[in-house]
């Protein structure tokens, strides 16, 4: 029943999201070395062209319900994958903390796009962009000739001025407290004297001066990218600064749910699936520790890890954070697998009973998750939500991330399970994992402050190989099927979603 309620999910999600692009033409190009995707419908005169760009660490696909719906609308709509991003090869040049550094390249980058796809629409131009992408896109409609108006998604942007850029939208989700009052702060340059309000437009459009925060409600720093309000906010706005009108044939990009059932229709199917697997171990492995035992193996990698690589040199691979991770994820095996060798000799010999490991079946049984990840997980995440499938230049950095995130998910793996395991260790191994990844940021706050973006990631991909794992446990009696799968897992994940830097 649960297989069959699954595969429903999983077929009803896939139909939905292909519906999306039903009536469009999507035109893959490559602009400069540049990947880009060109949407348009089939029928129909050509509008405006809304060039559109996604924010650090994610890559064309993420702005897909922007893309869509615009399109729908009867605007050109071009994504691109930056430099470092997505199936980019070029790597991201210059510092990213310097406005002469990355920033001024991004721009020049986002220029060059914008002015080869200029043709392909009526002579109009708009920008939107997401994140990191808010300040590019405003800094570019700034000096970039014919930008008639520009939408910052999730907006953070000093060049903002009461002057420029024209026709500025700021769209920001309800959960983004911080990013509401830098909504209001360029809002407030064209309100004053009135206070500004958010849901209100001030300036006049037919002079470029117009400027809005809009707000949907009930949303973070991703979902604001899938809300109807966000879409529909964007779609009235352009249509106001070009004064037309669009056609809106079809309701805004509905995608997000339908990406929520598809994964969970993944997850769920799992379960059956994985009474298939081989049996490892009659005799159920691991620690097996109780709570009196366990919360040393929790609280010492937790708090040691961040202190360590103060110390310890952390820049050994050309991508953004991702040695940080690597290294902590190692570091925090290794001490667990300590602690755990530590309570090993404390502890009263146990008779060896047990039978022999099935090596063979071991490696089968992980293999077979990993797989059912791959298929389940990575082609649907790639096509459907950013980009997921590595390039050739990222394949030795997922290989690189592999020494990190193997001894972290072995050690782990063999500390939560086991029979007479504490009620809650696996959640609990997760959470304190979280915590000194807070820790250590909040130690090198200047450096590490990125991993705060990706940590909702992390927690999402514990909960979905934490259920996978947990049934593929019950069923071979081996912690470490699991492990090698989650490695996997990680170390594929931060591989192919953090930037590349040059060298």
């Amino acid at each position: 029943m649960v297989a069959a309620l699954a595969l429903g999910a999983i077929t009803a999600a896939l139909w939905h999201l292909h519906a999306e692009t039903d009536g469009l033409a999507i035109e893959t190009v490559s602009i400069d070395g540049t990947p880009a995707t060109v949407f348009r419908e089939r029928a129909g005169a050509a509008g405006p062209v809304v060039v559109i760009a996604h924010g650090f660490a994610g890559s064309q696909q993420l702005m897909l319900p922007f893309a869509t719906t615009l399109a729908h609308a009867g605007y050109v709509a071009v994504t691109f994958d930056f430099p470092g991003h997505g199936r980019n090869p070029a790597p991201l040049t210059g510092s990213i903390t310097r406005e002469d550094g990355a920033t001024r390249n991004l721009v020049e980058v986002t220029e060059r796009v914008t002015e080869r796809v200029r043709a392909r629409g009526d002579g109009r131009l708009a920008l939107l962009g997401h994140s990191m992408a808010s300040d590019i896109v405003v800094r570019v409609a700034q000096v970039l000739p014919g930008v008639v108006a520009t939408v910052a998604v999730s907006m953070f942007s000093p060049a903002v001025t009461r002057e420029s850029p024209r026709d500025l939208l700021i769209i920001v989700g309800g959960w983004e407290e911080a990013l509401r009052r830098e909504a209001l702060r360029a809002v407030g340059l064209v309100s004053d004297p009135e206070p500004p309000r958010e849901n209100v437009t001030y300036g006049d459009p037919r002079l470029g001066t117009a400027r809005r925060a809009a707000v949907s409600e009930g949303v973070e720093h991703i979902g604001v990218l899938y809300a109807r309000a966000s879409l529909e906010a964007a779609v009235a706005w352009l249509d106001g600064a070009f004064d037309r009108s669009s056609p809106a044939p079809k309701p805004p990009d509905r995608r997000g749910p339908w990406i929520l059932v598809l994964l969970a229709g993944v997850v769920a199917l799992a379960w059956p699936i994985a009474q298939y697997l081989p049996v490892v171990s009659p005799t159920p492995r691991g620690a097996g520790l109780g709570w009196g035992r366990l919360w040393p193996a929790l609280v010492v990698p937790a708090v040691a890890t961040p202190l360590i690589l103060r110390i310890l040199p952390t820049h050994v691979l050309p991508v953004l954070v991702a040695d940080y991770l690597a290294a902590h994820f190692a570091v925090y095996g290794l001490l667990t697998a300590g602690c755990l060798r530590w309570r090993r000799q404390r502890s009263a010999p146990m008779p060896a009973t047990a039978r022999p490991v099935a090596i063979g079946a071991l490696t089968a049984g992980a293999m077979a998750v990993t797989l059912y990840g791959f298929v389940g997980l990575v082609l649907p995440i790639d096509a459907y939500v950013t980009s997921f499938v590595p390039g050739s230049n990222r394949v030795i950095l997922i290989l690189a991330m592999l020494i990190g995130t193997i001894p972290f998910f072995l050690a782990d793996e063999w500390l939560t399970r086991g029979p007479g395991a504490g009620r809650g260790a696996y959640a609990a191994s997760k959470l304190a994992f979280l915590l000194s990844l807070g820790l250590a940021v909040g130690l090198d706050f200047g450096r590490l402050f990125f991993l705060v973006i990706i940590v909702p990631v992390i927690l999402l991909f514990f909960l979905v190989y934490g259920a996978i794992g947990t049934w593929a446990y019950r069923r071979t009696g081996h912690p470490w099927v699991a492990g090698i799968a989650n490695a996997i897992a990680f170390a594929w994940a931060i591989g192919v979603t953090f930037p590349l830097l040059a060298g």
